[in-house]
């Protein structure tokens, strides 16, 4: 066959995937001048100096090596030490810890170490954008689970229940939830591991936003009695240290899973970046009080926003954690699309559209509240406008 008779040399794995529906909108809106962005996943804050000092001190010292495959061990016994502290949960840290290029690299490694060709995944929808891609690539099947918004886009345990056949494998759990906010209580999470555990179910559980409740303590699912076992709890320091460009997350779960994640982890990427392994370190050692200064913001910044979408007459309900507000715009008659371009192309104000988190998130936009309370105020002050002409 000569090379001109192939119509693309492309995987059809990844010719099939589509692009992500939030980067569309960043395009859009980065041509534009005079946008205020409520789309972006990130804090506004800057990294704590004593954070970024940490790394300058690193390249000082001249630690400009590789580390240990799986991150170095004083790091990996930090993050130990804290999920003790914070969840009363055990895991060794030469054995059941990895640190990895982001939590986004962390769902990745685990979905390869755990998947094969068929494997059925539940994805509980609106999800992050990465999830079902994640497992496509892994070889798996994602099967997409729809929440109901009068429940908050909570998994209730009889939809779980009812999408998993004798190929599933492991579900991907997310709380506090991106995009809609929402937090699983304990009891809640205790009532889909009983369905975890009736079906012997692996539990991928996103805690990135972990630090970031708001109303309630976060729990983990790893907290859940027997779910130890059976749970890698993927999380990082992008979100809560607001650290996203330095790409450090990690995964700590049982020592197998976490051996082969660690295998793939040394042929692709070998080791996260050195001075950010450092300044990880300074973070969970040394930063608690400025995670809690950012902390009382977001939550100050939640409750205005909530307020004004409120009074703008669209359904919005209080969401625990995270950064995110999930509103309806249901009643303005357009769909999430039309809705969130109209308003980027005739108010300047970016917002996701909630369908490219899944089917059940049409009728909704994502709005992070992760900016200043001054540029919240100018963008509520839009969106009202916006309404008042439509």
């Amino acid at each position: 066959m000569s090379p001109s008779s192939k119509t693309t040399y492309l995987s059809k794995t990844v010719e099939q995937l589509q692009p992500s529906g939030i980067r569309r909108f960043f395009d859009l809106a980065s041509k534009m001048d005079n946008v205020i962005s409520l789309g972006v996943g990130e804090p506004d804050f800057v990294t704590p100096w004593n954070v970024i000092e940490a790394s300058f001190h690193s390249l000082e010292k001249g630690y400009t090596a590789y580390t240990a495959n799986a991150g170095m061990i004083e790091l990996r016994t930090r993050i130990s030490a804290y999920l003790k502290k914070k969840y009363q949960v055990d895991y060794d840290p030469e054995e059941q810890v990895i640190v990895t290029v982001g939590a986004s690299q962390a769902i990745d490694l685990a979905l390869r170490a755990l998947i094969d060709p068929g494997d059925e995944v539940i994805v509980v929808e609106p999800s992050f954008v990465s999830y079902a891609p994640a497992v496509s690539l892994a070889g798996g099947i994602p099967v997409k689970v729809d929440t109901d918004p009068l429940q908050q886009f909570k998994l209730e345990p009889e939809l779980l229940e009812k999408a998993i056949t004798e190929k599933t494998k492991a579900i991907m759990l997310c709380s506090p939830n991106n995009p809609t906010g929402t937090v699983l209580s304990k009891d809640e999470l205790a009532a889909i591991a009983a369905v975890v555990k009736k079906y012997d179910l692996f539990v991928l559980s996103d805690e990135i936003y972990g630090e970031l409740c708001y109303d309630e303590k976060h729990t983990s699912f790893s907290q859940i009695p027997e779910m130890k076992e059976r749970t890698l709890l993927l999380s990082g320091f992008s979100k809560a240290f607001a650290m996203t460009g330095w790409r450090l997350g990690y995964a700590v779960g049982p020592s197998e899973i976490i051996k082969a994640m660690t295998k793939i982890h040394q042929y692709t990427i070998m080791s996260a970046p050195t001075m950010a392994q450092h300044a990880a370190i300074e973070a969970l050692d040394h930063s608690e009080t400025s995670v809690q200064e950012m902390k009382k913001s977001y939550r100050q910044r939640r409750n205005f926003v909530v307020k004004e979408f409120r009074e703008m007459g669209l359904n919005c309900y209080l969401p625990g954690g995270a950064f995110y507000v999930f509103p309806s715009i249901q009643k303005t008659g357009f769909t999430s699309e039309e809705f969130a371009e109209k308003l980027l192309q005739e108010q300047r104000v970016a917002v996701v559209p909630g369908n490219v988190f899944g089917r059940s998130g049409e009728g909704y936009i994502r709005c992070s509240y992760a900016t200043s309370l001054k540029q919240l105020d100018e963008a509520m002050k839009r969106i009202r406008a916006f309404l008042q002409t439509i």
